[in-house]
C-alpha cells in the first residue's frame, strides 16, 4: 500500500519546489522505516489509548469571536533556510511560556531531518499545557495521519503543494474521522482552488515562496477575497512585528501562526504578549 501511494499520489511535478521534492522523498523513506518498527494496525490500536482531541479549530474560532487575535505559537528548533533558531530548546518550558503568553494553540515541528523536530517534542509540549496542538510535518500518507492521532495530535497540517487533489481529500477525510482538525496550507490561487472544495473550516496561507524562500505578507492579502468569509484564515510566515499584526487585523485576518519571531527570544511567551497586545 505504501509503495503504491508513493508512485501514484505524491504530487511532485515540475512545479514542485526543489527543497520540497527533497523533503517529500525523505518522507517516503521515513514512512517505510517507521512502519517497519510499528505497523499501521498497531497505530490504530494505540489511538484507542490516546487522549481526546482538545478542539484546535474551536479554540481558534473562540479566540477570534472574543475579539482577540488567535495565535498558533510554534515550537521549532531549526529550519532548512535559517539553520538552528533556538539553541536552548526545551519544548515543555516553551509550551508553558506560550500558554502564559496567551497563545490559543501550539504548532509542533516533528520533522527530524530538515527541522530537527521530533514526535517526542509534540508529546512533551502537549502534556506540559492545556492547549490544542497541531502536528506540523509533511504528511503524505494515511500512516502519518494515524500516527498523528496516536501521539495525541489535535490537528494536522496538509500542504496542498505536497499532495494530489485526490490524496488531499482522502487524508483530510481520514483526519476528521479520527476526531482531528485539519489546517490546509496554500501558497497561491491555484492551490487555493484545490483546497476550497473540501469546505474545511481553516485555510492557512503561507507567505513564504517555496521556490525562492522570499516572504511577502501580500501573499495573504491577495488571496483573501477568494476565500469564503466563514472560513478562518491563518496567515503563516513573515509575522515579526506589531505592525505586521496590525496590517493583518485591519484586513480582518485574525489567525496567526508564528514561530521564528518568538523562538529567537529568551522568553517566547513574553514576546507573544508584546507583539499581540
Amino acid at each position: 500500500m505504501i509503495f503504491r501511494f508513493y508512485k501514484e499520489e505524491t504530487a511532485m511535478n515540475l512545479e514542485t519546489p526543489t527543497i520540497l521534492k527533497k523533503i517529500l522523498a525523505r518522507k517516503q523513506q521515513e514512512i517505510i522505516e517507521n512502519s517497519a518498527l510499528i505497523s499501521q494496525s498497531e497505530l490504530i490500536e494505540k489511538i484507542t489509548l490516546a487522549s481526546s482531541p482538545r478542539g484546535f479549530a474551536n479554540a481558534i474560532s473562540a479566540k477570534i469571536e472574543s475579539g482577540e487575535a488567535a495565535v498558533v505559537a510554534e515550537i521549532k528548533r531549526a529550519s532548512p533556510s535559517k539553520g538552528v533558531i533556538c539553541e536552548n530548546f526545551d519544548p515543555e518550558s516553551i509550551a508553558k511560556s506560550y500558554q502564559l503568553g496567551g497563545a490559543c494553540c501550539l504548532s509542533i515541528l516533528t520533522d527530524v531531518d530538515f527541522f530537527q523536530g521530533s514526535n517526542e517534542y509534540l508529546k512533551l509540549a502537549r502534556k506540559a499545557c492545556q492547549l490544542p496542538v497541531i502536528r506540523k510535518d509533511f504528511i503524505i500518507d494515511e500512516y502519518q495521519v494515524y500516527e498523528s492521532r496516536a501521539m495525541d495530535a489535535d490537528c494536522i497540517l496538509l500542504i496542498v503543494s505536497a499532495l494530489s487533489a485526490e490524496s488531499l481529500s482522502r487524508l483530510h477525510e481520514l483526519a476528521l474521522s479520527l476526531g482531528m482538525d485539519v489546517l490546509i496550507e496554500v501558497h497561491n490561487e491555484q492551490e487555493l482552488e484545490v483546497a476550497l472544495p473540501l469546505n474545511n473550516s481553516m485555510i492557512g496561507i503561507n507567505n513564504r515562496n517555496l521556490h525562492t524562500f522570499d516572504v511577502s505578507l501580500e501573499n495573504t492579502l491577495c488571496l483573501l477575497d477568494k476565500i469564503p468569509r466563514a472560513t478562518v484564515v491563518v496567515t503563516e510566515s513573515g509575522i515579526h512585528f506589531q505592525s505586521d499584526v496590525r496590517l493583518m487585523r485591519s484586513k480582518n485576518v485574525n489567525g496567526f501562526l508564528v514561530g521564528e519571531a518568538f523562538m529567537r527570544t529568551p522568553n517566547p511567551g513574553l514576546k507573544l504578549q508584546e507583539m499581540f497586545r
